[in-house]
């Protein structure tokens, strides 16, 4: 089965289908990141938040796959903002990872109340690691309509994606719309609200006129609406349930129905962009 590849504005490409490795254990990262592999997953979306660069890195050396077969994706701690330090974290990343380059890094909170507002420096500190081939693509994670607006308009460099938390809980429509008005894609974290949609009713009923499972339905909302997911999970059961969502699709009123689920902030898993700063030490 193969996954979908969406044009960035780079014009690399990205598989539309991912894994995630957020809250995977280190020790369990590179057994859990092979069994994905083994699944048919290409596309691996890690951070140095995370602490299992690593494990992601030994997972593909043992592979045996092609370097160019795997989509890598990793992203700027909180701590790193400054632009020498942001710099000197990806080389360390590539370090752990065990590569030369990643395909994609991004700022993985924009942090607007840290730093004294600035995180154009911060972008301006990724445009040069893209310049020089540490990255391929460079993009941004969580970031509000007003804060991609002040670091395009600062730069004119238009990230490649901006990673924010989506599922139907929260549509998150002001995000994702200035995200894809600037001509970058949406990635889609939290994509099924940590389980909390599971039990819905509409998604359920919709879901069963397929045969498909609730989370694989949901996965199929956010694949026809033209976002980039990367569902998490440790078990192999679950790695191949998300993976099986490409022989069915959703048509306008069942996507219309599951959009009309929004909670609007309510439905939040995370922090808010707009005033989440927390600082690891």
């Amino acid at each position: 089965m193969t996954v979908p590849s969406l044009t960035l504005n780079d014009q690399t490409t990205i598989p539309q289908l991912g894994f995630g490795v957020y809250q995977v254990p280190p020790p369990e990262t590179k057994q859990t990141v092979l069994q994905a592999f083994e699944v048919g997953y290409r596309h691996i979306d890690t951070a140095q938040m995370y602490g299992n660069e690593q494990g992601v890195g030994e997972a593909l050396a043992e592979s045996g796959l092609a370097r160019d077969d795997v989509y890598i994706t990793t992203k700027l701690n909180n701590n790193r903002h400054e632009p020498a330090s942001a710099k000197q974290s990806l080389r360390e990343s590539l370090e752990r990872l065990g590569l030369d380059k990643v395909d994609l890094f991004l700022i993985h909170w924009p942090l607007p109340t840290q730093y004294g507002g600035d995180y154009v420096s911060t972008w301006e500190a990724l445009i040069e690691l893209r310049d020089e081939g540490l990255t391929t693509s460079i993009g941004v994670s969580n970031f509000q309509p007003a804060h991609l607006a002040k670091i395009i308009d600062a730069t004119g460099v238009v990230p490649v994606v901006n990673q924010i938390e989506v599922h139907p809980y929260l549509v998150n429509e002001d995000a994702r719309r200035a995200t894809l008005d600037a001509g970058a894609l949406v990635e889609a974290w939290s994509p099924i609200a940590q389980g909390a949609v599971l039990d819905d009713p509409a998604i359920r009923e919709i879901g069963a006129r397929y045969g498909k499972t609730p989370a694989q339905t949901t996965l199929r909302w956010h694949l026809d609406r033209g976002d980039i997911v990367f569902p998490k999970t440790m078990t192999p059961a679950r790695m191949k349930e998300n993976f099986d969502v490409f022989d069915f699709g959703l048509n306008s009123i069942e996507i219309g129905i599951i959009n009309d689920l929004d909670k609007g902030e309510q439905g939040r898993t995370g922090p808010n962009p707009d005033t989440f700063d927390w600082i690891p030490s």
